[in-house]
């Protein structure tokens, strides 16, 4: 009897928690479906550019599953190479075959050299002399614009994490000390005072930001310094990029722990939050998802961020290949702290 009368405390102490009830069901069928639409998504299809190649390479070419686009000159390729247009040209050295890769991202790095290898392999060269020595020139040679052929997955994936990392813990540990401060008393004793909700929330934001920035940078120089990420920009802009996340995810946090009661219920964000925009951020290959579902990253700050750290750490790309990245982080941050700002309403009226 006494044992089911506390089963039976504990089954009415969820059902009336709605919360979690809403989480426990909707939280494991959102996440299960984000990953069959990511895991479900297309081959990727890599991307070549041809410059002047023969007809009979042309034509095995398109026999493939491949997105061809043709340039005049090795200009115009290497232009669309670092526009990210492409993935990589072709073009014909006398009887050699020169592969040119943008070299960021070693799995479409892989994709192509076998697409290539695979195109060139039954197909003489011009120029090439006849049996075994023709084959030894349908090996391309391989360039880079960025990276090399030492280029790790981890070096490729390592901006990613330092975004994702950064954005979790901080939105985290924002959102639980944010609610403390709630639960005991403390934000109470402060509305109370004259002091104006947006000078709360600036308040709450610079304190919290002090340590939560301090975590983010540690994170990027430990990545960069101790385990050696790729690092082919300047360290100052992937630290301004780093302490953006962390801004962001200090106002999102803030802003979902007025909606939680207990430490708990804040950690319930979790799947609903913050494992989408681990989906979106950079980690799976959006070009390879349907348009509907690719579009949801332009919603999910950590994109942003992801996408900015890549661009700098492994393209070298200075202010003007960020900033768009860096204003829409900015703009985000804003947001968040305005609907902080309108949140507080419920707990007084100025």
């Amino acid at each position: 009897m006494r044992i089911r009368a506390l089963a039976s405390r504990i089954i009415r102490q969820f059902i009336r928690d709605k919360r979690t009830m809403a989480l426990l069901i909707v939280a494991p069928l959102l996440v299960l479906s984000l990953m069959y639409l990511v895991f479900d998504s297309d081959d990727y299809v890599p991307k070549l550019g041809t410059i002047d190649l023969p007809d009979a390479i042309v034509q095995q070419l398109e026999s493939e599953s491949v997105e061809l686009h043709r340039y005049p000159d090795a200009a115009e390729a290497d232009a669309a190479l670092a526009e990210q247009d492409i993935d990589a040209y072709l073009s014909l050295d006398g009887a050699t075959p020169q592969l040119k890769l943008e070299g960021s991202d070693p799995s479409k790095n892989r994709a192509v050299q076998l697409l290539v290898a695979r195109t060139l392999s039954d197909l003489p060269m011009p120029g090439a002399a006849s049996g075994a020595a023709a084959a030894a020139h349908v090996e391309p040679a391989i360039g880079y614009l960025h990276g090399g052929e030492d280029m790790t997955a981890f070096d490729s994936l390592g901006p990613i994490f330092i975004g994702v990392f950064a954005f979790f813990f901080v939105f985290l540990i924002a959102g639980v000390s944010f609610l403390k401060e709630r639960t005991s008393g403390t934000l109470e004793r402060l509305l109370a005072t004259p002091l104006r909700r947006w000078e709360i929330v600036a308040g709450y934001i610079i304190g919290f930001g002090v340590f939560t920035g301090i975590q983010a940078i540690l994170i990027a120089t430990y990545c960069i310094h101790v385990l050696g990420l790729m690092m082919d920009g300047s360290l100052g802009l992937v630290l301004l990029m780093t302490l953006l996340l962390a801004v962001t995810a200090l106002s999102f946090g803030m802003l979902l722990s007025t909606l939680a009661n207990t430490e708990f219920q804040m950690i319930q964000f979790i799947p609903i939050v913050i494992v989408p925009q681990i989906f979106f951020s950079g980690l799976f290959d959006l070009d390879t998802m349907s348009p509907w579902i690719s579009w949801l990253s332009h919603i999910m700050p950590l994109k942003y961020g992801s996408e900015a750290l890549r661009n700098i750490m492994l393209r070298g790309e200075g202010w003007s290949g960020i900033a768009l990245d860096v204003y829409v982080l900015i703009g985000i941050s804003f947001l968040f702290m305005a609907a902080n700002v309108l949140a507080l309403r419920k707990y007084r009226k100025i």
